[in-house]
């Protein structure tokens, strides 16, 4: 900073030349000054002037060099006295002009400039302060000194008293702190203390306008008034191609920010900017700060055996709190007063106003909030617009023809029925208009209608129909699945109930109302073996155990396991080895089971032709199927009541009963692929029964009236479910006993359904003439829902009498597909 007050100079006449008293010093040599060796260095070239007694010695050290010392010390004299009022005009005139041309400069710089106050030139208040707490300083460290040596008091007393003379002994009190030396007293214009554009002390506040929205003076050329009220001109802004211009020239445009009270562009500093970043990131202000000080431990962890302040107890303690007898008297007078409720009062107070709420009728809507009965106001409909037709004058083509008002005319006791509730009439003018006679009984009408009319405010959802239709994949991306028919397997006489294909995928057996059974070879669609059954055949099942080569068929009453002589040669006569001779059993059936079935040995006709074993039931047979292992199948008849389902066992030749109660008509059974449980299916519901704890798991619900079949995934955990109400029920038995999905797709009734054993692919059959193949993947990841497209519809076969599709089936391997119709054909689509 630069500092023209409080130096005392001696300038040498010899050494240094007179300059003019206008010369406008060094900032650099300035600034380089410490402020502690400024004075210092005073007061030591002062004493040693006295001490040596030559007043006229020169004092070198940090001093500006401006003008001539001797008048300036002449200056300092006349400070102090009262006399020398010449001397100090003379001195004054060139500083006077000095100031008012740095005045000048200062002021232009703070308009034009965004120079900070480091840049500032000419005296500042503060630096004054400081120069009088250095020289209170050295002063206190020389009294210091005198107390250190009492024997150089005397002499000290008298150098003080030199300096006095030389520089006078009057003193200026500044804000409570003595300059030293006293300032000199200027004439003229007094300086303006904010000319630099900044003090300390005002925090660089030029706009006056206070804390009021910039965005007033949008319409204005200024952006608001100064200290002397004059106007601040708005600083000139850019376009967006100067902007550009400035960000890719100016270096400093990154940080450079825009003051919003003077509109001028204002460059930040590092230290602002570290300011900044500090903040922006959580830290503390304060760069110095720190965070991580050690702890200061003010208490001691050591546990004392004594007390420190072993206080005895006051007698407060021992009487009855004055707070609280005032607290209870309070709460005592609002339960007398009715202010407080007890908990049986608020109840009843809550169930009162649960109750119902009367009010006037015809009060006004616009009263107090608890008056008002419409508390969500809702604006009544406005009225339509008035059409042509309405017009005092209207066109030629609004005008009732003859026909059109005799129709208006022979509605008169219906007027709902007219197209328009008047007749249009027209007019030369507007003052030949008549009187509207029915005016009064429209605004009746009206009024009645918004009063009967509810309205209430309803949160209309608009939600695109892309959002309602689910994101399923492409068909391309789900192959392969059965497109196309490829075979057609003809030769049965009758329709074709039921259909199975071998384990290894090389025959399939048909069963059909003509009471024959065939055998065909799958590749060639050539029919090997035809064997007659003396009754219909409902079902057919070929055994899921391929080391196992029989087919059970329900024909009738009777179900007959069928070697078809067909595949390895060596299985087919091991199989016939095993069952020429029945076992021996131990145990003896009771009544139940032997009046209900008859395991029975065949004739010799049936022998040649392929029968094993005959089952003779006492109800006609609908269904039967293997268990997984082949050693178990059962069978249903649904006219039994509670013997309807029965449960075979092939290596001991017994038969058993499962159930001793009727759950309802059943419908169809099916064996869990992996689990020892059995899936029982009546007409409304499907119940899973342990077949080792002999207990029912869960019962499912499809919500539907007549259950018509049922495939499990291969898998065991989804189950698939056909109704005769042109449905197809998808049910997750981990997720619930409800359907996960319900598939609508067919427009008859679905009489089949079946999984792939190795393909994500389902199928189903239906009266329609069609058989849907639909992709279902069941993912490993329990937390992730199975995937269902539907993919193809194939409607090949023939309606026979309101009859189209009986059965379908998967090839074991390959993603064929067989179907079985009415139409006496069966037909494979791959």
């Amino acid at each position: 900073m630069v500092k023209k007050i409080a130096t005392k100079r001696k300038a040498d006449n010899d050494t240094e030349p007179e300059k003019d008293s206008t010369t406008k010093p060094d900032p650099a040599e300035q600034q380089s000054d410490d402020a502690e060796s400024d004075y210092e260095s005073d007061k030591e070239n002062l004493l040693g002037e006295i001490e040596n007694g030559d007043d006229s010695s020169d004092s070198e050290g940090e001093y500006d060099e401006e003008g001539d010392d001797d008048d300036e010390v002449l200056s300092f004299e006349s400070v102090g006295s009262d006399n020398g009022e010449d001397d100090e005009d003379e001195e004054l005139s060139g500083d006077e002009e000095a100031a008012e041309g740095e005045e000048g400069a200062e002021s232009a710089d703070d308009v034009n400039s965004d120079s900070g106050p480091e840049e500032d030139e000419g005296p500042d208040s503060s630096d004054e302060e400081e120069a009088e707490e250095e020289e209170s300083e050295a002063d206190a460290d020389a009294n210091a000194d005198a107390d250190a040596d009492p024997l150089a008091d005397d002499d000290d007393e008298s150098k003080l008293q030199e300096i006095d003379k030389v520089l006078g002994t009057k003193e200026k009190k500044t804000r409570g702190v003595t300059v030293f030396p006293p300032e000199p007293k200027r004439k003229g214009k007094p300086k303006d203390e904010y000319a630099g554009g900044d003090t300390s002390d005002e925090e660089d506040i030029r706009n006056t306008v206070g804390n009021i929205p910039m965005h007033w003076y949008d319409e204005y050329k200024h952006v608001g008034y100064d200290w002397d009220a004059k106007r601040i001109v708005k600083a000139k802004q850019g376009d967006a191609i100067d902007d550009f211009l400035q960000r890719m020239e100016d270096p400093n445009f990154w940080r450079t920010v825009r003051d919003p009270q003077t509109g001028q562009k204002v460059i930040l500093s590092d230290e602002d900017i570290a300011l900044v970043k500090r903040i922006a990131s959580g830290r503390n202000p304060d760069a110095e700060y720190d965070d991580h000080e050690p702890w200061i431990d003010w208490f001691t962890s050591e546990v004392e055996k004594m007390p420190i302040r072993n206080i005895p107890d006051s007698k407060r303690s021992f009487l009855p709190s004055r707070v609280e007898r005032q607290k209870i008297g309070k709460m005592v007078n609002a339960l007398k007063m009715g202010w407080a409720k007890t908990r049986a009062e608020q109840e009843r107070l809550k169930a009162a106003r649960k109750g119902p709420k009367f009010y006037m009728l015809w009060e006004t809507d616009h009263g107090k909030e608890e008056m008002r009965r419409i508390h969500d106001h809702v604006t009544a409909p406005k009225r339509p617009l008035p059409h042509h037709a309405e017009s005092y004058n209207p066109p030629p083509e609004y005008l009732f023809n003859e026909n059109e008002m005799a129709e208006w005319k022979r509605h008169e006791d219906e007027p709902w029925k007219r197209k328009l509730h008047f007749v249009p009439q027209q007019f030369k003018s507007l003052r030949e208009v008549p009187a509207y006679d029915k005016f009064v009984k429209e605004r009746f009408i009206r009024c009645l209608d918004l009063y009967l009319c509810p309205r209430g405010k309803r949160t209309r959802v608009t939600v695109g129909p892309e959002y309602l239709i689910p994101k399923l994949p492409s068909p391309r991306d789900l192959q392969p699945f059965p497109t196309l028919q490829n075979l057609i397997y003809k030769g049965h006489t009758d329709m074709v109930r039921s259909i199975s294909v071998e384990p290894l995928g090389e025959y399939l057996v048909t069963g059909s109302d003509d009471r024959t059974v065939k055998i065909w070879e799958i590749s060639t669609a050539r029919c090997i073996r035809t064997i007659p059954t003396g009754d219909i055949v409902r079902s057919v099942a070929w055994c899921p155990n391929a080391k196992i080569p029989l087919v059970a068929v329900a024909s009738g009453k009777r179900v007959l396991l069928i070697n078809p002589k067909v595949g390895d040669h060596l299985l087919v006569k091991k199989m016939d080895d095993l069952l020429a001779e029945a076992p021996r059993l131990d145990t003896l059936d009771n009544e139940r089971i032997k009046t209900a079935v008859q395991w029975g040995e065949v004739t010799e006709d049936d022998y040649k032709l392929g029968v094993r074993i005959a089952i003779t039931h006492f109800r006609e047979v609908k269904q039967v199927t293997w268990h997984g292992r082949g050693d178990y199948f059962a069978t249903v008849m649904p006219d039994a009541a509670n013997r309807s389902v029965m449960i075979h066992q092939l290596s001991k030749r017994r038969s058993q009963l499962p159930f001793s109660k009727s759950k309802g008509l059943v419908q169809c059974v099916l064996f869990h692929p992996v689990k020892p449980c059995l899936f029982v299916a009546t007409q409304r519901h499907v119940r899973v029964y342990d077949l080792v704890k002999q207990e029912l798991l869960k019962k499912l619900f499809p919500s539907c009236k007549w259950i018509s079949s049922m495939a499990i995934h291969p898998k065991g955990d989804n189950l698939l479910i056909a109704t005769y109400e042109k449905k197809v029920m998808w049910f997750d038995l981990d997720l619930s006993t409800k359907p996960y999905q319900q598939l609508r797709l067919h427009n008859s009734a679905v009489r089949n359904v079946a999984f792939h054993l190795r393909y994500p692919l389902f199928a189903s059959a239906s009266d329609d003439r069609s058989v849907i193949v639909s992709h279902g993947m069941v993912y490993n990841d329990l937390l992730q829902n199975p995937l269902i497209v539907p993919l193809r519809r194939l409607e090949h076969h023939d309606r026979v009498n309101d009859f189209a599709v009986f059965d379908v089936v998967f090839h074991p391997t390959q993603p064929w597909l067989f179907s079985s119709g009415a139409d006496h054909t069966v037909r494979l689509y791959t």
